[in-house]
């Protein structure tokens, strides 16, 4: 036994081989270990104070941890052996450019829980549509730069010149910006729409046909929730060069209802009618903007007697049910006053003489 563990192998003893590999074992094992104390003692702990923010860190750390614990842990096996120059250079950094990476994972989930339990619950509460909207920003945007420094530090530590890597970009530069140019004007509408702000977050709108709720304003596009419950995704560009109506910040919502009645109903009855449109519509004041219904009558059309009401319904009513109400009652006055509605008819009239 003893002669086979002094057996050497590439440079080193088998005694020296089985102590890397143990050192590799004991550092994924402790990461594992250091997994089910988080995940079963420390949460147990968080879940029991006031804040949530020990809860979000917690859910975060968990498995990055593990990662750098564990490549932690090869980097001393590595290191405890004897390895051709080239080989353990190459080993050397590219554990350090893995660990560099795991840490900048848990940074990056690090500042996702801050923005979820520090940021979004102080930004919920201040009223202010603004700041609902940089909270996506922020997140993303710490992302990207958490990432990107992460990066540049492990091309570093892999041995990489980062500095003659930055400038050979310098070269496709032009390319690159050509390619870039749709994200660029992206990125210049989202800065339109942060400044002139021609709608804010939950504001319904319409854009080239689409009718929805904007259900999240990001840097490159804008998520719209239609209608019909689908969410489309546009381009910020697209607000630059295109009509948006605001259908949220309509001061009122103006109806115009045109009632057709019978050529036999008289002056009398047609007087009647506008009448009871204006009992009907003075019943409805609370939910009307005062001072703006107008009734007529219209006009004398192909079929019908033509009766007009417009009205004005007042925020924050309930345009749909306040139609339905006075549509309802429209319906009943009118029936029961013997008021009838027209449809189109036609009458023929029998030529005399015979047929030609």
């Amino acid at each position: 036994m003893q002669d086979f563990l002094s057996q050497t192998f590439y440079g080193n003893t088998m005694t020296q081989w089985a102590i890397a590999l143990g050192i590799a074992v004991a550092a994924f094992l402790l990461g594992k270990t250091l997994y089910w104390v988080i995940s079963r003692v420390v949460r147990r702990v968080t879940k029991n104070t006031k804040t949530e923010l020990d809860d979000f860190i917690v859910d975060t750390i968990d498995e990055p941890l593990v990662v750098i614990v564990t490549v932690m842990g090869l980097w001393i096996a590595v290191k405890s052996l004897v390895l051709p120059v080239s080989v353990e250079e190459f080993a050397s950094n590219s554990t350090q450019a893995a660990s560099v990476l795991a840490a900048t994972w848990m940074m990056v989930r690090l500042w996702e829980a801050v923005v979820r339990g520090v940021l979004a619950p102080i930004a919920s509460k201040t009223g202010s549509a603004l700041d609902e909207q940089l909270i996506p920003i922020l997140q993303r945007g710490g992302k990207s730069a958490l990432w990107a420094l992460g990066v540049v530090v492990a091309l570093n530590n892999a041995g990489y010149d980062v500095a003659a890597l930055i400038a050979g970009l310098g070269i496709g530069g032009l390319a690159l910006a050509m390619a870039a140019k749709d994200t660029v004007s992206n990125v210049f509408g989202g800065f339109t729409i942060f400044t002139d702000q021609p709608f804010t977050l939950r504001d319904r709108i319409v854009i080239s046909g689409i009718d929805g709720t904007v259900s999240e304003i990001g840097i490159r596009s804008t998520r719209i929730r239609k209608l019909d419950g689908r969410e489309v995704t546009i381009p910020n560009s697209r607000f630059a060069d295109s009509p948006v109506e605001n259908v949220s910040r309509e001061p009122s919502r103006k109806v115009v209802v045109n009632l057709g009645l019978t050529y036999d109903m008289t002056p009398r009855q047609l007087q009647l009618g506008m009448d009871l449109l204006r009992e009907i519509t003075d019943a409805h004041a609370e939910f009307l903007v005062p001072d703006t219904t107008k009734i007529a009558f219209s006009g004398f059309g192909d079929f019908a007697l033509n009766l007009m009401l417009v009205y004005y319904i007042a925020p924050p009513s309930d345009i749909l049910a306040t139609q339905t109400s006075i549509n309802m009652r429209i319906l009943e006055r009118f029936n029961a006053e013997g008021l009838d509605f027209a449809f189109p008819t036609q009458t023929v009239h029998a030529l005399s003489g015979g047929t030609a």
